[in-house]
């Protein structure tokens, strides 16, 4: 995903959509896996690359004025149908131009198949059923056990505890406090779910996800984060900063980069590390091989 940012921003973080970004993660988060969806600038990080860290995902680029865009969209619509080891997400080149130049689309339909956030092939142009039932059995069979899987996600509307379910008034708040830029008020109907819940990790990742956009501000900022700190590389507030925007942005790979090079001269690059842990799964691989660079930094 790493190499996606790059291409699309050029380096920089386009500020104004990251809020947008984190509250397409808790929508993913909030509600039921489902085999094929629509994506867009707005949660295209979310919904397709980071999802591709449990499963194989097809990002279909097409468009509605091609006939092979819509007969490669309905074949894989209906492939997709009713299963759990892989997602087509479907990108509309016409209402997201710069984001399908980005993808290196030169023609609709392109499939672009994802996986641990980074794409591993694609083709061009409608195929045949069985040439498309070929190739994404070969995404799930050789790609799938590779990922971290879906694991015990429940069905929207599934029976639970206390803790919030899809629908919950109170996840709708945060996540409209939050659209918003109302950070303490995302932060309070988070606390209010964990006085209920105190255990309920995906709502104490989101209430951590909030500290860090709060103190990133994206929708105040007038400057890039990431470009601030490349031009000043020995301000290391600069440098917590551009990490936070890394994570906010979906590439948290780089941010522990750059803070792994500061912790040794730096504990409070230390402490914004661990703290940016508590964002992820513990068995996130990214978070094990950041903790496991830590600890042959430290010792």
């Amino acid at each position: 995903m790493a190499e996606f940012n790059q291409s699309f921003t050029g380096g920089a973080v386009d500020l104004a959509a990251l809020a947008q970004q984190a509250q397409a993660r808790r929508e993913m988060e909030g509600t039921a896996f489902e085999p094929f969806i629509t994506v867009s600038e707005r949660d295209v990080e979310a919904k397709a690359f980071e999802r591709s860290m449990q499963v194989p995902v097809v990002l279909l680029v097409g468009s509605s004025r091609s006939a092979e865009s819509e007969a490669l969209k309905a074949t894989l619509q209906q492939l997709a149908q009713g299963q759990r080891e892989f997602l087509v997400a479907y990108l509309d080149a016409d209402a997201s131009p710069q984001l399908a130049q980005a993808l290196g689309v030169r023609a609709v339909p392109t499939a672009v198949a994802l996986a641990a956030g980074r794409p591993v092939t694609s083709f061009e142009g409608n195929q045949p059923e069985e040439q498309l039932r070929q190739w994404v059995d070969a995404l799930v069979s050789q790609i799938g056990p590779q990922l971290q899987g879906l694991g015990t996600e429940e069905p929207e509307g599934a029976a639970g505890g206390e803790g919030a379910q899809a629908g919950d008034p109170r996840l709708d708040a945060a996540e409209a406090a939050l659209a918003a830029g109302d950070y303490d008020a995302a932060a309070a109907a988070y606390d209010d779910i964990l006085a209920a819940d105190p255990q309920n990790a995906e709502v104490k990742q989101a209430k951590a996800t909030v500290a860090v956009i709060k103190r990133l501000d994206p929708l105040s900022r007038s400057t890039d984060p990431i470009q601030d700190a490349a031009a000043d590389p020995q301000d290391v507030a600069k440098q917590l900063a551009a990490a936070d925007a890394e994570v906010v942005a979906g590439a948290p790979e780089l941010a522990f980069d750059r803070l792994l090079a500061l912790v040794k001269a730096h504990p409070e690059a230390k402490a914004r590390l661990i703290e940016l842990f508590g964002l992820f799964d513990p068995a996130d691989p990214r978070v094990i091989a950041a903790r496991t660079k830590l600890a042959s930094a430290l010792f």
